[in-house]
């Protein structure tokens, strides 16, 4: 089963490079499953009912989401009814939405689940007893596990893969929008990455043009961060899992420009 996992996409200009590169990719490399985290899709900030809808109809199967879930408040509602889209699992109680969505293919049922990271982050609840209690229950989960690590620290991402090691199909890690080049296999079948990257314009500053940002570190005045349009790519990976077993056989880092 061909995966392909789509790191945070920025704005109407990833929103775009994202619709035609899954509709190439699923043209030209067989993909079975697409999984995107789409927190920064509205302006750079959350998402939106009406941008959920043209994600799921461009070729995503499931939208994950991070620390920006709430920034557009209308989601709260629309969360509830759309279970492809979700908010991380670990979350606090009460909170709308789920973070584990189990969707049926043409191979067989894919799991997927949401988590948010602590460290340099809000005090969340823990991701690693949460993800524990969700896998604790098999009998509602697709062979295929995959889970997105959103995540501001690169050792609480490694830490989330090594501990998930066998127990799911892949961990991968958002948030950052800096594509990580440690793609692996783990020693007990699952892939794993770091960091997916960033789908928008690579021109800027995680997105955002670069005179703003720039003028900010250097001034210590606030300005508006307006979002970058030039140079658009789509950065993430193309996992191989066995079906059967539920363990990866490849992972490959791609970059795709518009």
């Amino acid at each position: 089963m061909n995966i392909l996992m789509v790191g945070d996409v920025v704005g109407s200009a990833g929103r775009s490079v994202f619709a035609k590169v899954v509709k190439q990719y699923r043209a030209e490399k067989n993909l079975d499953f697409v999984v995107v985290n789409a927190e920064n899709t509205a302006g750079g900030r959350g998402i939106t009912a009406k941008i959920a809808k043209e994600l799921l109809t461009a070729g995503a199967d499931v939208i994950t989401l991070g620390d920006h879930t709430w920034d557009q408040k209308e989601i709260q509602q629309y969360i509830l009814t759309e279970s492809h889209l979700l908010r991380p699992a670990n979350f606090a109680p009460g909170c709308p939405g789920t973070g584990l969505v189990t969707v049926g293919s043409a191979w067989g049922d894919v799991t997927v689940i949401n988590l948010v990271g602590r460290v340099f982050m809000k005090p969340y609840d823990c991701p690693f007893r949460k993800v524990d209690e969700l896998l604790k229950d098999k009998s509602g989960l697709g062979n295929i596990v995959l889970v997105d690590m959103h995540a501001e620290a690169t050792s609480e991402k490694i830490a989330m893969g090594r501990y998930l090691d066998g127990r799911v199909s892949a961990v991968v890690g958002t948030h950052t929008h800096v594509q990580t080049s440690d793609e692996e296999i783990l020693s007990e079948g699952t892939a794993y990455i770091t960091d997916l990257g960033m789908t928008g314009a690579k021109d800027s500053i995680l997105g955002r043009d670069v005179e703003p940002i720039v003028s900010t570190f250097v001034t210590g005045m606030p300005a508006k961060f307006s979002l970058a349009k030039n140079k658009v790519v789509l950065e993430g990976v193309i996992i191989k899992v066995d079906r059967n077993t539920g363990k990866a056989e490849s992972i490959e880092r791609i970059r795709e420009a518009l």
